[in-house]
């Protein structure tokens, strides 16, 4: 009878383990849905990123194009008007 306990005993630990095992299984497959979750919400993150830095150099390019020749025409009329008056 021993021998028979003995089998029992050892046949519900495979159980548990076994049980053990599916329930690791099934957490590590939940936490990789979560890791690939995130890697894609960076990753969406990254390329918005990437574009309102493209669209602020577009902007940044533009506003050159007009400022720089402003104040060039502004230095340029100071700089007749001091020639001029003094």
């Amino acid at each position: 009878m021993s021998d028979e306990k003995f089998q029992q005993a050892m046949l519900a630990a495979v159980h548990e383990i076994r049980d053990g095992q599916r329930a690791i299984a099934e957490l590590l497959s939940s936490q990789q849905r979560l890791a690939e979750e995130q890697i894609k919400r960076s990753r969406d993150k990254v390329e918005e990123s990437i574009a309102l830095q493209k669209l602020a150099l577009q902007r940044q390019r533009s506003i050159t194009l007009v400022a720089v020749p402003g104040i060039l025409a502004c230095m340029a009329a100071i700089a007749y008007l001091v020639i001029r008056y003094f």
